[in-house]
Parts: structure tokens; C-alpha cells; sequence
């Protein structure tokens, strides 16, 4: 426990193991700052964030404010009183003003071993770049987009076959973890951050639907580690029959044919031929369809050898 009092900053559920570890270590959360709550999933159902869900559980205040620019937010949290703010995915950028507030500044937890993959989808995009190893970083946060000073790393290596939605998962702990032993060593007075490099830097831009279009021209290798970062959202997709044909796990293999051309499709899944040898579809969904193992769908969807994945409207089935 640091005895600081402490404005936590985050909304979904990759921060929720960094707010529990405060609550747990007994520091003296006086407010937790997240976004509105928003519609979700096929309902549209209204749902608080993960954050705000830890929050309330816990008896500790929570600030909803739609924008943190505006003054009124600002003086909101000014009226805190906050020692240090803690920022961990909390999905809007922090002014000047609000910066400036906490004597001990603002600590970010950001999910990739700084100044690499700055912005808001790192997990994503060095899955997607085919990195074998990542982490999170501790950093003082300044105006720019994760460019403050670095405080504490933890590295972790990237499975060749996990996807985003595992890596998620032990990350955030990861985060949690390092998050404390920032906290002890400011404490301390064993904190010495650490200016970026610039010429080092790579750009994680938020994901979007499109993203998860496979182009078959691309390597099988490439394609694979596509379909790994964008699972579980916004999900990797093609197209087959005309319908959309969502692509969860696969593997690569040495099959040969025309980019999108079905090589063979059997128990073992469908294998599609790519720019560069070939890809085996493990787990897929057609539209219309549960999520399910290759081997079960084509036990009621024919799929000869021949076919042809790719956009919609293309010369799919021919």
C-alpha cells in the first residue's frame, strides 16, 4: 500500500486485473474515471463497462464523462485531489490540464514494449506483423500518443499459434503485475524514466472491419497471422458461395493452386491454396451458421476441391 491517493482511469476488460491489484494492495482508489455505458452486441442492450462493473462492486465512485477535454470534466476530477492518476485503456486522449493535475503525473499501462506499436491496438497488430515476442510498458504519459517517458518493462513471448483473444488475456495480468512494482518503486524513489526513441517506433492504428478481409494472394504464413490478430474481433472473413465466411483457426501447409482455390476439403479441415503455399481452415462460420469445427460443417456443406474463396461477387463455387 502507498498510502497515494489514486484516480484510476480505464473502461474495458483488459483493465479490470490492474483496478482489482489496487484494491486488493489496499491503495486508496477515491474515484474511478471510465465511458459511458454503450449498446452491445445483437440486442443493443445498454451495458456498463467491465471497469465500471469492478467499481461499483467494490463501493468506489465512478465518473462517466462523454468527453474528459471539457473543463467541467477536468475540474471534476481536480476536486479528487488525485496523487497520481493510473491509465490503462481507458479510450480517450487526456489533455494538458488534466495531466498537470496529480503531483506524481499520470502512469499509462500500455500493451507493447515501448516505443514499438504505439496506439490503440498493439496486441493486434504484432500478432498480425508476426512477432514472437511483446509485453507491457509503464510509462509518465505527456500529450502525444504513448510517447511520455518509459518507467518499467515486462517482456513476453508470442506462441506461434496463439491469437489476440489469449494474448488479451495473460497481458493484462502481466500488466497488473508490472503496475505494482511501478507503484513500490515510485514510492521509493526508484522510478528513473527513460526517453523513447523515436526512430524505433511502429504505429498500432485501431482495427476495422475491413482489416479482416483475406487477400489469398498473400503467403499462407501471412495469412495465418492474420486470422491469429484478428480474433477474436473484428475477426478474419471471405467469402464462399456469396456468403461471408467468417475464419478462426487454421494452419499452414504446402498445398499448391490458384490464390482461393479449395486444394482438397476433408475431417481435417479446408485447405485453400494462397500466394505462397496453403492454408488449412480448422474453425470457421458461414453466415446462417454456428461457429463450428471444418471437419463438422462439411459434414452438411459441400465444399469440392475447385471452389474458389474470395470477395463477394466473385467467381465463387465455379
Amino acid at each position: 500500500m502507498t498510502g497515494l491517493r489514486i484516480v484510476f482511469m480505464g473502461t474495458p476488460e483488459f483493465a479490470c486485473p490492474t483496478l482489482r491489484t489496487l484494491i486488493e494492495r489496499g491503495e486508496n482508489v477515491v474515484a474511478v474515471v471510465t465511458q459511458p455505458d454503450r449498446p452491445k452486441g445483437r440486442g443493443q442492450q445498454t451495458l456498463p463497462p467491465p471497469v465500471k462493473v469492478v467499481a461499483q462492486e467494490h463501493g468506489i465512485p465512478v465518473l462517466q464523462p462523454v468527453k474528459v477535454r471539457l473543463p467541467e470534466s477536468i475540474e471534476e476530477i481536480r476536486a479528487l485531489e488525485p496523487d497520481l492518476i493510473v491509465v490503462i485503456a481507458f479510450g480517450q486522449i487526456l489533455p494538458k490540464a488534466l495531466l498537470d493535475i496529480p503531483k506524481h503525473g499520470c502512469i499509462n499501462v500500455h500493451a507493447s514494449l515501448l516505443p514499438r506499436y504505439r496506439g490503440a491496438a498493439p496486441l493486434n497488430w504484432c500478432i498480425i506483423n508476426g512477432e514472437t515476442e511483446t509485453g507491457v510498458t509503464t510509462m509518465m504519459m505527456d500529450v502525444g500518443l504513448d510517447t511520455g517517458d518509459m518507467l518499467l518493462k515486462s517482456a513476453t513471448p508470442i506462441d506461434p499459434d496463439e491469437d489476440t483473444q489469449s494474448l488479451h488475456d495473460r497481458m493484462s495480468q502481466l500488466g497488473a503485475e508490472l503496475l505494482a512494482q511501478t507503484l513500490d518503486r515510485l514510492v521509493a524513489g526508484e522510478l528513473t524514466p527513460e526517453k523513447q526513441d523515436d526512430a524505433l517506433t511502429c504505429y498500432a492504428p485501431m482495427m476495422k472491419k475491413e482489416d479482416g478481409l483475406i487477400d489469398w494472394t498473400r503467403s499462407a504464413r501471412d495469412i495465418k497471422n492474420q486470422v491469429r490478430g484478428m480474433t477474436p474481433w473484428p475477426g478474419a472473413f471471405s467469402f464462399l458461395d456469396d456468403k461471408l465466411l467468417k475464419v478462426y483457426k487454421v494452419q499452414t501447409a504446402a498445398g499448391t493452386g490458384t490464390p482461393g482455390e479449395v486444394v482438397a476439403a476433408g475431417r481435417d479441415g479446408i485447405e485453400v491454396a494462397c500466394g505462397e503455399g496453403s492454408l488449412v481452415i480448422r474453425e470457421l462460420q458461414l453466415e446462417g451458421k454456428k461457429r463450428m469445427a471444418a471437419g463438422d460443417f462439411l459434414a452438411g456443406y459441400k465444399v469440392p476441391a475447385g471452389s474458389l474463396l474470395g470477395k463477394k461477387d466473385s467467381a465463387v463455387g465455379a
